[in-house]
C-alpha cells in the first residue's frame, strides 16, 4: 500500500516543530510532560506517542494537531510549517 510520506521522508510535517516548540514552552515540557497536559484536556497519550510523532514514527490526526496546538497555545501553523 503507497503511503504518503513528508518531505524528509517521515510520515508527519509536525515532528520537528513539535519538539522545538515543546522545548520553548516556560519551563521546557518534557515528553512526559507534554503527555499529562493532553491528558488533562481528555486525549488519553503516553510520552511514547509524543516521541513517535517527534520522530516521524507516526502519522498526525487533525484532531491530535489540534489538542497539540491548543496545549502548547500555539498555532496549526506552527506545528505543520514547513522549514525553507
Amino acid at each position: 500500500m503507497f503511503k504518503i510520506k513528508a518531505p524528509d521522508g517521515t510520515n508527519n510535517i509536525c515532528g520537528k516543530n513539535l519538539k522545538r516548540l515543546r522545548g520553548e514552552q516556560n519551563p521546557p515540557l518534557s515528553q512526559r510532560g507534554l503527555a499529562k497536559q493532553l491528558q488533562l484536556k481528555g486525549y488519553d497519550v503516553d510520552n511514547h506517542f509524543i516521541r513517535r510523532v517527534e520522530t516521524g514514527e507516526r502519522f498526525v490526526t487533525d484532531i491530535e494537531l489540534t489538542m497539540l496546538s491548543e496545549v502548547l497555545c500555539v498555532s496549526l501553523a506552527d506545528l505543520i510549517a514547513q522549514p525553507r
